[in-house]
């Protein structure tokens, strides 16, 4: 399969802040964090047109209190990926309602991904669920910030991009795969710097 790699669209900042406002309505009781993360969220860098964002949960418990909210609307639960990120729960949100494309809205552990979900065109956005006090949570908002602030580190993430976007894969899994060297560089990079930058412990 080939991955959809676009130019930068201002309509992605407009999804995020729609959908931000859905998740904090859905959440409100737990007062989340939620942020625009990735490469949508980035002026500027090309990316795949799907929208991720990160809700951040004050207490552990949170992450367990999330699901039936969002699957009550619309938004499919990959309980599978707990097992491998037990720190993390994972939605899709797509263009329209999974009832309309046959799609369940919880995908469990023994549960294959309907092969339709592979494909980017249903897929809106990528909602990620952490809590605040992860370093996971500092990973991925440092690396935004460190692309938004480092123009060269930006241009050479574009580069890649327009080079894999050119090659056939297996899936989406694949691509990422690809990325991923470049990504753990960087992102290491990315974190001692908003570390200094904010005067925090670890840098």
């Amino acid at each position: 399969m080939k991955i959809t790699i676009e130019h930068h669209n201002p309509e992605w900042k407009k999804h995020f802040h729609k959908i931000r406002a859905e998740l904090a309505a859905l959440t409100e009781p737990m007062r989340p964090e939620i942020e625009h993360i990735g490469s949508t969220s980035v002026e500027g860098l090309a990316a795949k047109p799907i929208i991720d964002i990160l809700v951040g949960v004050r207490e552990d418990d949170d992450l367990n209190r999330i699901p039936p909210a969002l699957m009550s609307h619309g938004y499919i639960y990959f309980e599978k990926y707990n097992a491998d990120m037990p720190y993390r729960r994972f939605f899709v949100k797509l263009k329209t309602s999974p009832e309309q494309l046959s799609f369940p809205v919880h995908i469990k552990p023994e549960d294959p991904v309907p092969a339709a979900l592979n494909e980017q065109p249903p897929r809106l956005a990528h909602i990620h669920v952490l809590p605040l006090h992860s370093e996971h949570w500092i990973r991925h908002i440092a690396f935004r910030d460190y692309l938004r602030a480092h123009p060269r580190v930006t241009a050479a993430y574009q580069q890649l991009k327009e080079a894999l976007g050119n090659r056939e894969w297996k899936d989406s899994m694949e691509y990422n795969e690809a990325k991923d060297p470049f990504i753990k560089k960087e992102e290491r990079n990315a974190v001692n710097w908003y570390l200094q930058l904010h005067n925090k412990p670890g840098a």
